[in-house]
């Protein structure tokens, strides 16, 4: 149900663009020759010569009409030009509409805060830009008006047709305007600018309303097709919306809409001012009462959400008729297919805008065998979204499951599909202050670069301190004891105590980690895995610092073989290319990439799968030792 929202207090300029026919405009961009021509775009089935998607303005004065279809299209209009929308995996592939939208929301953007809500519709706060004009280069004069702008529609204006020009300069020019009629000239300027600006670069016609909120934009936006805009004034909308029928409304449409006309015998908007607020709360609810009495008076708070990317992707198929699908085996042909479609969509958003989607959901249209009136739909189920192509296949598949189980009711009775759609909803942007694994593990040898550039990590905070950030959990350097040295002098390698050298490990981490920012989870896990390799070493008689998690080689093994061998344990470091001595301004982890498991690294988030898979290769064979549960236990120390 709807619900009101706060009208703003400062008056506000609101545009909607919609772009006549797009998807026809779009093939007679591809293919001048149709430029003038009756053309419709179908679908991509042959029945009845495909269902028509869009039609042009020439092929409308035959009489063609979005409802009908090919065949019929072409009784009416023998001339007319059908192109067929292109295909992929079975059903109609938009992503050339897609593009081509995208291109008009990047002109469209350039003016203020955009909210692209369909392939080729969109919402724009010009507010601040028409303060501006107002404030800068106001309209004074009628013959400096941009001559697009003069083909305004002004709602209450009326004028002859050959004065209409004339009077809609006067209008747009006013010097006794209220300061709200002001910015909405201003605002008439600004579209009617940005309309032509996508002509020239797109060959994309479009037309626009241009209203004080979203909802008088929407409404008045088609009004005047193709190619114009029209202006809703204040002082226009009661005699506006007296007239208007209750199913044009948005929201209202549906039940709401149906109520309204057969509970209160409302049929116009105008109608609903009979009724006081507390009558419609009483009848629909305070929030949805309250959104009725305001809709009436053509009040609306709803803003311009600055987006221009969408809220969700979706991909479906329809089955009707004898195409309905009536086992499982079908069913999971065509969710592979639509899940296969949703995962590269998915994947694009990740790797063009850094946005993660949250939600996979299932929505599919059903029917019982001998009960074609049942009044029970199939149930829509979700689950959290696993990138992946095989992951998001399994997981619809056992959505689908769930729902048919339950459409049934454990009945064992036929059934069969007529729709299905797969959608993944709540993305979002990947949080500033995630960055990259490198940051934390980094190979000797990864020379790669990472498959998500480094400027989406969020930057390091310069009051840090380095040896903290980087390398968070670096052991002290162990020295023996005085009393140990002389008691050992003969010794070229003095020993400490393992828990000496532990307890000031620990004083150390326990008064570094604090001060670490944005990183607590990774360092925590770490040095937990620290924990379990200095109990693995606690047994030799000195534990050394190192980098990361690679085995010092001058340990006190690698001392005693020395002295087996009469080798002095210092020149047996020297001679070792990987020294236990820390290199000067070292920050890099260290790690062995042959103990890495590929079905670990399977079931990292994607960005981090392909980044690791730059610098290492994978083994053919999964290990097979046992893993733990921290994150240290899937990258141990190499062994000496």
């Amino acid at each position: 149900m709807p619900v009101a929202r706060p009208e703003p207090q400062e008056p506000r300029v609101i545009a909607h663009v919609d772009m006549d026919c797009f998807y026809v405009q779009v093939e007679q961009r591809r293919n001048p020759a149709l430029r003038g021509q009756p053309t419709a775009v179908v679908q991509y089935n042959d029945w009845k010569g495909g269902g028509l998607i869009a039609v042009s303005y020439e092929a409308r004065g035959f009489g063609v009409k979005r409802s009908m279809r090919g065949d019929e299209a072409k009784s009416v209009c023998p001339g007319i030009n059908l192109v067929q929308v292109p295909v992929a995996r079975g059903k109609a592939d938009l992503n050339l509409y897609r593009s081509a939208g995208s291109e008009v929301v990047a002109i469209l953007a350039s003016k203020g805060k955009c909210e692209r809500a369909s392939i080729d519709e969109v919402y724009l706060d010009l507010t601040d830009a028409a303060k501006e004009m107002l404030l800068q280069a106001p309209p004074d004069s009628q013959e400096e008006i941009f001559m697009e702008a003069a083909k305004s529609n002004i709602l209450g204006l009326l004028s002859d047709a050959g004065e209409k020009e004339k009077n809609v300069r006067a209008w747009l020019c006013r010097s006794d305007a209220d300061y709200q009629d002001k910015l909405l000239a201003c605002g008439a300027i600004i579209v009617a600018q940005l309309r032509v600006r996508v002509l020239e670069e797109t060959q994309f016609t479009c037309s626009a309303g241009i209203a004080h909120n979203k909802m008088l934009a929407k409404l008045v936006s088609g009004m005047h097709k193709p190619a114009q805009q029209t202006v809703v004034p204040s002082s226009s909308v009661q005699d506006f919306l007296a007239s208007l029928p209750v199913k044009k409304m948005k929201q209202l449409g549906g039940k709401l809409g149906s109520s309204l006309q057969d509970d209160l015998g409302v049929e116009t908007i105008g109608d609903l001012l009979s009724f006081t607020e507390d009558k419609l709360q009483e009848q629909y609810g305070v929030n949805t009462g309250t959104w009725l009495w305001k809709t009436a008076r053509g009040i609306s708070g709803e803003e311009v959400e600055d987006r221009l990317l969408p809220k969700s992707h979706g991909c479906g198929k329809t089955f009707p008729g004898p195409r309905a699908l009536k086992n499982s085996a079908s069913v999971k042909g065509w969710l592979d297919q639509l899940c296969e479609e949703l995962s590269e969509r998915i994947q694009s958003d990740l790797n063009q805008n850094k946005r993660i989607a949250q939600t996979l959901t299932l929505h599919a249209r059903a029917s019982k065998e001998n009960e074609r009136d049942s009044t029970k739909k199939f149930p829509s189920k979700s689950c959290p979204l696993r990138y992946g192509t095989r992951k998001i296949q399994e997981d619809a598949m056992k959505l689908f499951e769930s729902g048919l189980h339950e459409f049934l009711e454990s009945q064992n009775t036929g059934w069969s599909i007529t729709s299905l759609s797969v959608t993944a909803s709540k993305i979002f942007d990947i949080p500033s202050g995630t960055s990259s694994i490198l940051r934390y593990i980094k190979g000797p040898n990864s020379a790669a670069p990472p498959a998500i550039p480094d400027s989406s990590s969020v930057p390091e905070d310069p009051s840090l301190d380095n040896d903290v950030f980087v390398k968070p959990i670096h052991e002290e350097q162990c020295q023996p004891s005085t009393s140990e040295k002389e008691d050992n002098n003969t010794h070229s390698v003095s020993t400490i105590s393992a828990k000496q050298c532990q307890a000031n490990k620990e004083k150390r981490i326990s008064k570094k980690l604090p001060e670490v920012k944005g990183t607590s989870s990774i360092l925590k896990f770490l040095s937990r895995g620290q924990s379990t390799f200095h109990e693995k070493r606690k047994s030799d008689g000195l534990i050394c610092s190192h980098q990361g998690l690679v085995d010092c080689p001058g340990s006190s093994s690698e001392a005693n073989k020395a002295e087996e061998n009469n080798v002095p344990a210092d020149a047996e470091d020297r001679n070792h290319t990987n020294s236990c001595a820390e290199p000067s301004g070292s920050n890099t982890w260290m790690f062995n990439i042959q103990d890495i498991d590929p079905a670990v690294v399977e079931e990292l988030p994607p960005e981090i799968q392909r980044e690791i898979q730059g610098w290492v290769r994978p083994s053919k064979h999964p290990s097979t030792k046992r893993r733990g549960s921290t994150i240290s236990s899937y990258f141990p120390p190499a062994r000496s």
